[in-house]
C-alpha cells in the first residue's frame, strides 16, 4: 500500500514537473555563428536559425540598378571592414531587385573579400523582439547586417517604436557591430493616407507626422528603386539568357519578352526572371540559383 501511495506520489509530481516545463516553453537554443553566413531570427526560441541555401542571384545578374547598386556595395564593404557605414533603407517599385540587391551583395562581399560578414533576416511580425536579438548579437565575433525586407506599418501598429530604438536610440545605442538594412515600397515605410489621417486628426498636425516619418530618418542612406525601361528590362533579359545559356535567338527572346511583360502588366526585375524561369523550363535548362 505504502508503494503504491509513493507510486501515485512520484507520478504527480512528474505531472507536475512536465506542465511547468510546458509553460515555461522551449529552452533557448545555442547559436552557431559557424554553421553559416545567413540566418533567420526565430524569435520564440531566441535562436538564429542558419539557411544553408540562400535565395539569391549573383551581383552580376543585378541590372538596371547601377548607381545604387555601387552605393550599397561600398557601404556594405566599409561596414565589414570595420569602418563607419550608414543603416539603409531601399524604397521604390516592386519587383526592382531592392531585396535580391541586399542578399547578393552580402555574398559578394563574403566571397570575394573573403570578409566574416553574416546576414539575419527579420521578418516583419518580429520587429518587436528586436531588442531581444541585439542583446544576443551585441557580442557576436562577427560584423552583422539584420535585413528586414518588406517593411512597413498599419494602423495602430506599435511595431516602429522598437525599430527606432534600435536603429538609433535608447541608452545603448546600436552596437558597433550591427548595422540594419530594409526594404519596402513606400519611402516613409507608412501609407500615405494614414499619415494623412493622422495630420488631419492631431491637435498639432506636424508633430503627428514627424512621430512617423522619424523611423524612415534614421536610415542614413535612401536608396530609390524606380520602374525600369524597356531598354533595361531587355538588358536584364539578355544577361539571364548569357548566364544561363538559353539557346533563343535575340530577336525571338526579345519578342517573348516583352509579350510576358505585357501580359504582366508591366516590366521589373521579377518579371524578367518569371520569363527567363519560363524559357528555361520550356528548352528543359535548369536555373537552380547558388
Amino acid at each position: 500500500m505504502a508503494d503504491q501511495t509513493v507510486a501515485a506520489l512520484l507520478a504527480e509530481v512528474k505531472r507536475l514537473a512536465d506542465a511547468v516545463e510546458r509553460l515555461a516553453g522551449p529552452a533557448p537554443a545555442v547559436n552557431d555563428w559557424q554553421a553559416a553566413d545567413c540566418f533567420v531570427w526565430a524569435p520564440h526560441r531566441l535562436h538564429l536559425q542558419p539557411v544553408k541555401r540562400p535565395n539569391r542571384v549573383e551581383l552580376g545578374l543585378i541590372r538596371g540598378v547601377d548607381h545604387v547598386r555601387d552605393i550599397l556595395h561600398e557601404n556594405t564593404l566599409r561596414f565589414a571592414e570595420g569602418f563607419p557605414a550608414n543603416n539603409v533603407l531601399l524604397w521604390g517599385a516592386r519587383g526592382m531587385g531592392k531585396s535580391s540587391l541586399v542578399k547578393a551583395v552580402h555574398a559578394d562581399i563574403v566571397k570575394t573579400n573573403g570578409i566574416s560578414l553574416k546576414l539575419v533576416e527579420v521578418h516583419r511580425e518580429d520587429i518587436s523582439t528586436l531588442p531581444a536579438l541585439l542583446d544576443i548579437i551585441k557580442d557576436a565575433p562577427h560584423r552583422i547586417v539584420v535585413f528586414c525586407d518588406d517593411l512597413s506599418f498599419d494602423h495602430d501598429d506599435t511595431a516602429y517604436k522598437s525599430l527606432k530604438a534600435a536603429l538609433d536610440g535608447g541608452v545603448e545605442g546600436r552596437p558597433d557591430n550591427v548595422l540594419f538594412y530594409a526594404t519596402s515600397n513606400r519611402r516613409h515605410l507608412l501609407p500615405r493616407h494614414m499619415m494623412e489621417n493622422e495630420q488631419s486628426t492631431a491637435i498639432n498636425p506636424s508633430e503627428a507626422v514627424e512621430e512617423k516619418v522619424s523611423l524612415s530618418d534614421r536610415f542614413g542612406l535612401w536608396l530609390g528603386f524606380h520602374k525600369c525601361s524597356q531598354e533595361d528590362y531587355l538588358t536584364m533579359i539578355d544577361g539571364y539568357a548569357a548566364h544561363f545559356e538559353l539557346p533563343l535567338p535575340r530577336e525571338q527572346l526579345h519578342h517573348e519578352a516583352l509579350e510576358w511583360a505585357t501580359t504582366r502588366g508591366g516590366r521589373s526585375g521579377r518579371v524578367a526572371w518569371q520569363y527567363i524561369q519560363d524559357l528555361a523550363g520550356r528548352l528543359r535548362i535548369s536555373t537552380d540559383r547558388p
